[in-house]
């Protein structure tokens, strides 16, 4: 059993902790049976919604759609969630406008250090701070190709963690005057216009977070990153997700879509194509990966993964 202490604001041990317990979120592969949800794509797309936090998939399981909830619960002014994230960032920050106005540019689309500060008015140098700030705290995830190191802010790219908050700079942020004109059924058919993309981007993490949990290949791998930069013949290259083996034999090469309307054999074709001009493959055998929103009927049982396999890994 925790015991705690309650102190006076005058006690002279008032402030200091002893121990700082960092709660994590619930990981995505719980969603499913927690909001008794019909598939695993709904729960992909529940936890683009909803992220990890239990309290948000107590009050959603009251719904019977995101769409539904969203809209009660997020859109609507009077909403329990709608004002969240200003409550979050007061808990965390005291300026909370420069992180509000951070956030809301990361969350529409501004990845880079020179597009945020450009958009801002400010110098690079001037936000680096509240950058590094944010990524602390866990609200902003710094991402670096496969093989560059973390701290190399010229190639460094940011986005929001946790899905809900990327929903709501995405959706609810820039339309706020709308929602408090009570135009909340039409933001919310816009929300579902754009929803595919954004369910996209967080499946694509998902994808890569379950790598390293995943016998993906009957293999062990470390962990998965995206990939971009020129290639080998000097043209620009993406990868979704590149991983290395546990014993450095092999490296993992994948694609992630969400959509059902895939063609296996040709993602596999352009990957293993992409895969010549990675300069990190060489000498290694290299395994391609197809990850998609549903197994499209025909598809080989090797090398093209859906939901169910990367929400199993997520428990």
């Amino acid at each position: 059993m925790m015991h705690g202490l309650v102190l006076e604001r005058s006690a002279p041990l008032f402030g200091r902790a002893r121990e700082i317990m960092r709660i994590a979120p619930l990981p995505a592969g719980y969603i499913r049976q927690a909001l008794r949800l019909r598939s695993d794509a709904a729960a992909v797309e529940a936890f683009a919604v909803w992220g990890g936090i239990p309290r948000y998939w107590e009050l959603a399981a009251e719904f019977d759609t995101w769409q539904s909830a969203a809209e009660s619960l997020v859109l609507s002014p009077l909403g329990v969630l709608y004002d969240e994230p200003a409550a979050l960032l007061l808990d965390d920050l005291r300026d909370t406008t420069q992180a509000a106005s951070i956030l809301a540019l990361v969350g529409q689309g501004a990845h880079r250090l020179s597009e945020i500060a450009g958009r801002l008015g400010k110098p690079a140098t001037a936000l680096s701070r509240p950058l590094e700030r944010l990524v602390d705290l866990g609200l902003i995830m710094r991402e670096t190709p496969f093989g560059v190191p973390g701290r190399n802010s010229k190639r460094s790219a940011y986005k929001i963690r946790d899905p809900f908050l990327r929903f709501w700079f995405r959706f609810v942020d820039p339309n706020r005057s709308r929602l408090e004109s009570r135009q909340i059924a039409q933001t919310l058919a816009a929300v579902e216009a754009g929803f595919v993309h954004h369910a996209a981007g967080v499946w694509e993490d998902l994808v890569r977070e379950s790598v390293a949990r995943a016998p993906y290949f009957d293999r062990g791998w470390g962990p998965a990153h995206r990939w971009w930069g020129a290639g080998l013949d000097r043209c620009p290259l993406k990868v979704d997700v590149l991983a290395q083996s546990m014993d450095g034999k092999a490296i993992l090469v994948g694609e992630v879509k969400w959509s059902s309307d895939v063609a296996p054999d040709r993602l596999r074709a352009e990957l293993e194509a992409k895969a010549l001009q990675l300069p990190m493959v060489a000498g290694r055998k290299v395994e391609v990966g197809v990850w998609t929103k549903e197994r499209p009927r025909g598809a080989p049982k090797r090398g093209v993964f859906g939901p169910r396999e990367v929400l199993a890994a997520l428990v």
